[in-house]
């Protein structure tokens, strides 16, 4: 750090010789513990492709003389061991990734990292706490979020999933939780979405309806804590409607200072220096972006649908103060849904100058599948349910065209990765297909029966299902390359669920009058290392050589050669991409007069 510069292998620094999905972290000065595909065939990866063997590396000393101190299964998802150094405390966990969302997590506590992982004398054992919880320590207690309900041993209460709970680490990992403190439990409302701790304070991000509260408890040490959140003032807690705030410790180990970042869908990202101590009221700004785009003019506003079950579905509408409520605004849905991964507000420069400035609206729909409300919201459009996220962004299609703020030609959605799946969905689905104009579909997933075999997807069954089991009886139901060849077409094929009718060519045409797919872009990149390409390629090809040319009038498809699962490798592919998807809704929904 002093000089800048990274210490070469000849002078002890440590190198991997080959690109690999690589876990590397310090566990002392001169030792690291390592994951990687060691040998360069695959033997220490697991099935999906992530570490499964972890060796502790000394330096000075070639890779090839590390020694092996922790090894996963085959199928797990991956395998880990990490040590650290947390307010006074030396921690150190051995953790297999079972699935996505479970695992199987050990401990020990060293009285120091002086002696190498290999050996260290002080056993590893269990942590007694359950399969999907995260867990985290803050000095001598332990941090314990909760994605199922779950009475912990010594307690009377059950504590409802996405609780955050506190208890003294020497008394967890003797299964007694007697002495635990709450220190978050959801509402229907309000879940957690983040934490930060600073050397006495853990600050909690907490979302009321998808608008950022941030909640300080100080640790008092011996187990005990206090909630020294300040009360809310009488315009309440929250940020306001499209802007957010999140916080970092600085240095935990040394003081309460913090990172504040405040941006929001107008609001370019300002960095802020902040202290838990007074709850961050009292901030200095130290730095902030430049504006992008104009955003003089423009509003942003919350509102609710009402899904098919019931549930009220948020989302955030930005758009000129002075729009007219006539149903001509070229308006882009955006969602997710999926992984437990929130989409809260967020300035881009992108959004701004590429849609925004040329008149269009832009819908972020927070829909079942993510985490805008916690596991709840998460696991209500899990596997079998997954249909209930597609139906939230259906709700909201419908709200906009009620409320007139567009209308069915006007309508694109837009999605990527698990998004690209909705999007699928979208344009392919009976209700959903004759709610947009366009969509754009960017590095998807739509074959839901091989993608377990592709890439990284193995990993990803606990989120959506095993199609080599009895689950892909409810695969079928959203995997998009089926629902487009056999539902939409009438193409015949082996994957048809058992009474699903097939009938070629007349099949075919019978089903042309029923369902015509919206102009539609597809992006992908050939190097994409997590969904593979062929999602994509497959798709595109049924709807050019399979669909007839008036079921699928325009369908585009940009591969490129660069990027990785972000579609592009630097700025200017960025840029590219994105000129050439706001280039086509332009043209789609006709903004600027000309049209496909």
């Amino acid at each position: 750090m002093v000089n800048e510069a990274f210490i070469e292998p000849e002078a002890g620094g440590f190198a991997l010789p080959k690109a690999a999905k690589t876990r590397i972290g310090y566990r002392a000065r001169d030792e690291v513990l390592v994951g990687t595909d060691f040998e360069g065939d695959g033997a220490t990866l697991t099935d999906s492709g992530y570490p499964r063997v972890v060796k502790s590396w000394r330096r000075g000393t070639p890779l090839s003389e590390a020694t092996t101190v922790f090894e996963g299964e085959q199928t797990d998802i991956a395998a880990n061991q990490y040590a650290y150094y947390d307010r006074g405390f030396h921690h150190e966990f051995q953790k297999r990734s079972i699935t996505f969302y479970t695992s199987k997590t050990w401990y020990r506590a060293p009285a120091d990292f002086s002696v190498p992982a290999p050996d260290e004398t002080a056993a590893f054992e269990p942590v007694p706490v359950p399969d999907d919880v995260t867990f985290r320590t803050f000095a001598d207690s332990a941090l314990i979020e909760l994605r199922t309900e779950w009475c912990p041993p010594g307690c009377e209460e059950t504590f409802p999933a996405g609780s955050l709970l506190a208890a003294p680490m020497a008394e967890v990992m003797q299964a007694d939780f007697s002495n635990v403190t709450t220190l978050f439990v959801p509402t229907d409302a309000a879940s957690l979405s983040s934490q930060s701790g600073t050397k006495d304070y853990l600050v909690l991000k907490v979302l009321e309806d998808v608008r950022t509260v941030l909640r300080f408890w100080r640790y008092e040490s011996g187990g005990v804590w206090a909630d020294v959140t300040a009360p809310p003032s009488e315009e309440g807690g929250a940020v306001a409607v499209g802007q957010d705030v999140s916080v970092s410790a600085i240095w935990p180990d040394e003081d309460n200072g913090m990172w504040l970042w405040r941006d929001g869908f107008l609001v370019p990202d300002v960095l802020e220096l902040a202290n838990a101590e007074d709850g961050c009221i009292s901030t200095e700004v130290l730095k902030s972006k430049p504006a992008m785009f104009t955003s003089e003019g423009l509003t942003v506003h919350q509102y609710f649908a009402t899904s098919l079950d019931g549930t009220k579905i948020p989302y955030f509408v930005i758009c000129r103060a002075d729009m007219a409520l006539d149903g001509t605004n070229a308006t882009l849905l955006d969602a997710y849904g999926g992984f437990e991964i929130s989409m809260l507000p967020y300035y881009s420069a992108g959004v701004g100058a590429g849609w925004l400035e040329r008149g269009g609206v832009k819908v972020i729909a927070n829909i079942r599948g993510g985490g805008e409300y916690g596991p709840k919201w998460h696991q209500a459009a899990l596997k079998e349910h997954r249909h209930k996220g597609f139906e939230d962004v259906e709700a909201v299609a419908a709200d906009l065209i009620e409320r007139n703020i567009t209308s069915r030609p006007k309508l694109a959605v837009i999605g990527g990765s698990n998004g690209g799946l909705m999007v699928g969905n979208m344009i392919t689905r009976p209700v959903a297909s004759r709610l947009f104009g366009a969509a754009v579909c960017q590095v998807p997933l739509l074959d839901m029966k091989r993608y377990s075999h592709l890439l990284a997807g193995a990993s990803w069954m606990a989120e959506y299902g095993n199609p080599d089991t009895d689950e892909w009886a409810f695969l079928r139901k959203h995997s998009a390359y089926q629902l487009l060849r056999h539902d939409c077409l009438g193409l015949p094929g082996k994957e048809l669920e058992e009474g699903t009718p097939t009938g070629g060519r007349a099949a075919a045409e019978a089903a042309e009058e029923r369902w015509t797919c919206p102009k539609v872009l597809f992006t992908t990149s050939t190097r994409d290392d997590r969904v593979h390409p062929g999602h994509a390629r497959k798709m595109v090809c049924s709807l050019l050589e399979e669909a007839p040319p008036a079921a699928a009038p325009c369908v585009l498809y940009w591969e490129n050669t660069e990027g990785g699962h972000g579609g592009a490798a630097d700025n200017k592919q960025r840029a590219y991409m994105w000129s050439l998807s706001y280039e086509f809704l332009d043209k789609a929904l006709g903004i600027g007069g000309a049209s496909l």
